[in-house]
């Protein structure tokens, strides 16, 4: 059944696209986060490797709050392999780089995330659609967050 939110079909569809773009990257960013979170080594490991788990487990939470929304418009999740190609975040051929290489990389991809996020709200605001630009504020705020985070831990 077609959901009857008060958002046309196209509009609720042109939303969901957005969504499945910050579903993508957030994805992929979770994946990556938990990778360094396994592998990162030195003389920070304890609290990177600390830093690393909170932020994977908070992604964790956001991925099926994105996934439940794109659902709740009347669309279908996407899978693994149409995440995998429309993220804009960048695999790892390197499982294990430096920790600076880690934190640099964290640091893109949630900016990566907060870019996706805005232009979800940009689409959402465009349909009249409040939840999903609550949502996005809201995922583009915690991605802020821990790129500031992930910032001064690079800082000299």
């Amino acid at each position: 059944m077609e959901p009857d939110i008060g958002i046309a079909k196209k509009k609720r569809e042109a939303v969901a696209d957005a969504l499945v773009q910050t579903l993508a990257d957030t994805y992929a960013l979770y994946q990556k986060t938990h990778l360094y979170h396994w592998n990162v080594e030195g003389p920070r490991f304890g609290a990177l490797h600390l830093l690393f788990e909170t932020q994977y487990n908070e992604l964790w939470t956001a991925i099926d709050l994105i996934a439940e929304r794109v659902r709740a418009l009347g669309v279908y999740a996407p899978s693994h392999a149409d995440m995998a190609k429309r993220t804009a975040i960048a695999a790892d051929n390197d499982p294990a780089p430096s920790a600076d290489a880690m934190l640099k990389a964290l640091l893109n991809a949630n900016e990566a995330v907060v870019k996706s996020a805005k232009a979800a709200i940009k689409a959402a605001e465009a349909a009249d659609d409040p939840a999903t630009a609550d949502l996005m504020t809201q995922r583009s705020a915690v991605s802020e967050k821990a790129a500031w985070m992930l910032r001064a831990h690079l800082a000299e």
